[in-house]
């Protein structure tokens, strides 16, 4: 009785100091990964996959490369990401990319940003005002304490011959004063046709995450700050960090994290107002193995995300998973095995592990697109059929 009366009493004040309980953005289905066979989940593949190699480390030129990120433009696949001859953000770290007129066949790499003196370049994603290719790129200055960067923009008609047009700027013109996450998504907002494009930036001093968003059909300008709490910061590092996101079928936008606090599963926030007021994220049940994720929509507003449900740090397997509403994932499938199915990194370096690293998305010509780092040495991309996807996620 004294337990009850104690539990009454606590909801009492929680109503009455205006206080609000909210449910979890989303959750997993009961049993929908087998703990117990680590090297798949329990899980199949989806009718229809493939995988191909984007580049293979080449010894002693670049043997990491990581953080492999799509994009789509004037019937082209392009992929860029990070590239050093042995370690992980090295001084002689450059960014790469390649292109691809059918996504499984792809161009020689070419440089994107040369490495330069006192700063790491790394991938900070892709945009396109229809005609204009832009890649944009994190740059990381070595004097700067606590770690944190800035992002330029390079732009380019043909994919092939590009041009530095500068720094990304908020609505007041002001550079962003922060490095950009690599996932843009393009939403809806209002009833005057407008669309509004979502990502993060984790900004100075450190990498604090917040969401943002523009109005502006270039990505170039407009930015504006999400309103937002992170839970925590350590070393200059917040709580939630490395973000995707999608849209539920109620409207509502759901931004998804890595916790930095290793609770092994994904953080997750809400905007009911198209990404300009967040909840504070929660902790999801949906597990993770603490690093970047991908998160998105099909064509039919389905739902997927994509990680590695491992809950620890283990990069494998690597798995698409699906919802129809955003609000419970029930279906799952392979894209990648791990444990035996997956060979060990052949080449020695500086945070080089094992696994299927940092999966960025793309749905393009029927066919959902996941780049990812192979043992943060060969950039490759699993493919599945949309309509594999869609009809599962019914």
């Amino acid at each position: 009785m004294a337990d009850k009366g104690l539990k009454l009493a606590l909801a009492a004040f929680l109503l009455f100091s205006g206080a609000l309980v909210m449910a979890a953005p989303f959750s997993i289905a009961k049993d929908l990964f087998d703990p117990a066979m680590p090297e798949t989940l329990g899980l199949p593949e989806a009718a229809g996959s493939e995988t191909a190699i984007v580049y293979q480390a080449v010894p002693a030129v670049s043997q990491y490369n990581h953080g492999a990120v799509l994009f789509a433009h004037k019937g082209k696949l392009y992929v860029q990401w990070q590239s050093s001859r042995r370690d992980e953000d090295a001084a002689d770290t450059r960014v790469l990319y390649a292109s691809s007129d059918d996504g499984v066949h792809w161009s020689e790499a070419r440089a994107l940003a040369p490495a330069r003196k006192d700063a790491v370049v790394t991938s900070g994603g892709w945009w396109s005002n229809g005609g204009t290719l832009y890649a944009f790129v994190n740059v990381w200055p070595d004097s700067l304490e606590p770690r944190g960067g800035f992002v330029e923009v390079l732009a380019s008609d043909d994919g092939a011959h590009w041009e530095n047009v500068g720094n990304p700027t908020f609505a007041d013109g002001k550079p962003l004063n922060g490095v950009i996450e690599q996932d843009f998504h393009r939403y809806p907002v209002g009833e005057d046709g407008r669309s509004r494009i979502v990502t993060a930036l984790h900004r100075q001093p450190g990498l604090q995450a917040i969401p943002i968003y523009t109005d502006e059909a270039s990505g170039l300008s407009g930015w504006r700050l999400g309103t937002f709490e992170n839970s925590s910061l350590k070393d200059g590092v917040s709580r939630e960090i490395e973000p995707s996101n999608f849209q539920r079928k109620d409207g509502a936008l759901v931004m998804v994290f890595r916790d930095q606090q290793s609770s092994f599963r994904v953080l997750a926030a809400v905007s009911e107002d198209g990404g300009e007021a967040w909840t504070r994220a929660e902790v999801t049940n949906f597990p993770d193995s603490r690093a970047k994720q991908s998160a998105g929509n099909l064509p039919d507003g389905s739902v997927f995300l994509v990680n590695n449900p491992s809950g620890s740090k283990t990069r494998e397997p690597l798995v698409v998973s699906l919802s129809e509403d955003g609000e419970q994932f029930d279906r799952a499938f392979l894209l990648r095995a791990g444990g035996l199915q997956l060979a060990p990194p052949r080449y020695e370096g500086r945070y080089k592990r094992k696994g299927f690293s940092y999966p960025k998305s793309l749905v393009w010509n029927d066919f959902l697109y996941v780049a990812y780092a192979e043992n943060k040495e060969d950039i490759t991309i699993t493919r599945v059929p949309v309509a594999s996807l869609a009809a599962a996620a019914k």
